[in-house]
């Protein structure tokens, strides 16, 4: 059985390092790019408000159903009846599918960024890649009370680093930034809403991670009061964050010059400090893509194992360790396949795949989720979102134009959860006839 032993620091602590990853550091200036114009912060807010506004909805299914695999459980609840079992197998297997390719993302992030220490040919930073997953995975190989303990460490080293960048950019400002249009009327044109669609979908994968607090639910302490509270802390925090670095260094590399640069921090700590110091914030910037490949592989292991324990997957996945009491071959699967994954993609391709693969199955069937749980659950909750629904109607408003705008990777998503719906009809009659799970997860 899972024991509930992550406090609320430790809990916000693996969202924080969860959501800044490899991933602001190298998508900036991406964003920029796409942008085009000094405008580019406004995906970053677009991207700050997806989060909060989906944030309550993690919150209040977090703080109702605080088991492990978060929402494996939700859709579980929410599609009750005759195809009750195929919403929540889908998201197992788009997980089993996704949640490798952002270890890999965040591996495949660290490689590139390496360069700037050591300069690296494509087999290298390849190999680079491959040992940092083995590495995340072996420090992940044991019980949950440790590993809160080390979470708590690597979120030091995040924090730290972000706020030096802020603070150098603060004091050593050279270029003035403005992010307000010249006319308020340009934040409406058709033209504008559709480059900052393409510039949310880097944004908004900068943020995911607010919610892995949900997939430790059956792990978390006090978890109706920790959970929101830590969803809401971490979004808050890293989007303050986020927000300042961008400032801070647009501040000192003009926004013309930023948009070029394959190593933005390094070259922004270079102008300030110069060169040894830019190697600090290189090592620190690895510091913080290693947090994050942490904390990803963490939560996204205890996701096979829920439906596994609950006969809705395959049944190896609902192994624990014998002494150490983890789901040892849900994490061995996920750092396996993300290592795989490591070899073979691009950073490019894998960020847009991802959140098209999640948007559909996970973010808006989740929402729709949540009406039909307050419809028919008649107990009282133990958090409620502030103006229901108007944030359930906002959160699949914002990700559905998200998702259209991941262009050919929308119809990858979609051909992903039709060949988890064949694979489902195929084995179900399979899972439903297996014999009882013991019970693997509490839900006090």
């Amino acid at each position: 059985m899972l024991k509930r032993e992550i406090s609320l620091l430790q809990a916000s602590a693996i969202n924080m390092i969860d959501m800044v990853g490899i991933g602001p550091f190298v998508v900036m200036p991406l964003v920029i790019s796409m942008m085009g114009s000094n405008l580019f912060l406004w995906a970053w807010i677009l991207g700050a408000f997806t989060a909060f506004v989906d944030g309550m909805i993690w919150s209040e299914l977090g703080a109702a159903y605080p088991l492990a695999g978060g929402s494996y459980n939700f859709l579980k609840q929410a599609y009750s009846g005759k195809w009750g079992g195929l919403m929540p197998f889908l998201f197992v297997w788009q997980t089993c599918i996704q949640a490798p390719l952002v270890v890999a993302s965040g591996a495949i992030g660290f490689a590139q960024y390496f360069n700037y220490l050591m300069p690296l040919g494509e087999v290298q930073q390849k190999i680079v890649s491959g040992v940092v997953v083995v590495l995340v995975t072996a420090l992940l190989y044991r019980n949950i009370k440790t590993i809160g303990k080390i979470s708590v460490f690597l979120w030091l080293g995040v924090i730290i680093t972000l706020l030096w960048i802020i603070i150098g950019g603060f004091t050593h400002r050279q270029v003035p930034y403005s992010f307000l249009p010249a006319q308020a009327s340009q934040l409406f044109t058709p033209a504008f809403l559709t480059v900052l669609g393409h510039g949310a979908v880097k944004t908004v994968y900068s943020y995911l991670g607010y919610y892995n607090v949900c997939h430790l639910g059956g792990e978390i302490n006090r978890p109706e009061k920790n959970i929101p509270r830590s969803i809401f802390i971490s979004v808050a925090g890293i989007a303050f964050l986020y927000l300042c670095m961008n400032v801070s260094i647009v501040s000192v590399i003009p926004w013309q010059e930023a948009q070029h640069s394959k190593f933005i921090v390094s070259l922004f700590v270079e102008k300030i400090y110069g060169h040894r110091a830019a190697q600090v914030a290189t090592a620190l910037v690895l510091w913080i893509a290693f947090s994050s490949l942490f904390a990803v592989m963490l939560g996204y292991s205890r996701v096979p194992y829920a439906a596994a324990a609950d006969n809705n997957f395959f049944p190896l996945f609902a192994k624990l360790h014998p002494r150490k009491e983890f789901p040892y071959v849900s994490l061995l699967f996920m750092g396996g396949f993300g290592f795989i994954f490591s070899l073979l993609f691009k950073l490019s391709d894998v960020i847009s795949a991802i959140l098209a693969m999640r948007i559909l199955v996970q973010f808006i069937a989740q929402a729709v989720g949540v009406v039909l749980l307050r419809r028919r659950r008649t107990s009282s909750l133990p958090f409620k979102m502030w103006l229901y629904p108007l944030p359930v109607i906002v959160s699949v408003v914002i990700w559905t134009y998200i998702f259209f705008s991941t262009g050919i990777y929308a119809l990858w998503g979609c051909g992903i959860a039709a060949a988890g719906a064949a694979v489902y009809f195929l084995i179900k009659d399979r899972l439903t006839s297996m014999k009882p799970a013991p019970p693997a997860q509490n839900a006090e």
